[in-house]
């Protein structure tokens, strides 16, 4: 069973549910929107998620896409994955594209993203003159096949 870590979430609107958690073995809570708006084909949006969460240090919450409305409809988000940090206490939106064949009809409380908490580490850089040797190297790009 894995441990639960404990976030202080603030609803900014009542009407809509806290993101939960849909199966037992999910990794994302769904994220609501907080609004009704039309996104045209190729539009870009900004839609608020209706919550404002508070991060233990050393977390972020990643913003993702939900394959359903991405394969369904070519709706998904810009700066996927995007990044909550932990002194960050605004509301949460989501930088919505749609790039499908129709125009999409975006209703107050539907799930249009997925947010996952996960722990990060800092680094602090040191600077060499050469790295070292890999099995790789600077291959790039397709370098390791199709």
């Amino acid at each position: 069973m894995i441990e639960m870590l404990k976030v202080k979430i603030q609803r900014l609107d009542n009407s809509l549910p806290l993101p939960s958690y849909k199966t037992p073995f999910s990794a994302g809570m769904d994220l609501y929107s907080r609004i009704d708006v039309v996104l045209k084909r190729g539009e870009i949006t900004l839609v608020p998620t209706g919550i404002a969460i508070s991060l233990p240090e050393g977390y972020e919450a990643q913003i993702r896409p939900r394959s359903g409305l991405a394969l369904k409809h070519g709706l998904t988000l810009l700066n996927t994955p995007g990044t909550i940090d932990a002194d960050y206490r605004g509301e949460i939106a989501l930088i919505m594209i749609n790039v499908g064949k129709e125009d999409f009809v975006v209703e107050k409380g539907m799930r249009l993203a997925q947010m996952v908490i996960t722990r990060y580490e800092k680094v602090e850089f040191e600077e060499v003159d050469a790295l070292p040797d890999s099995q790789r190297g600077t291959g790039g790009f397709g370098s390791t096949g199709i």
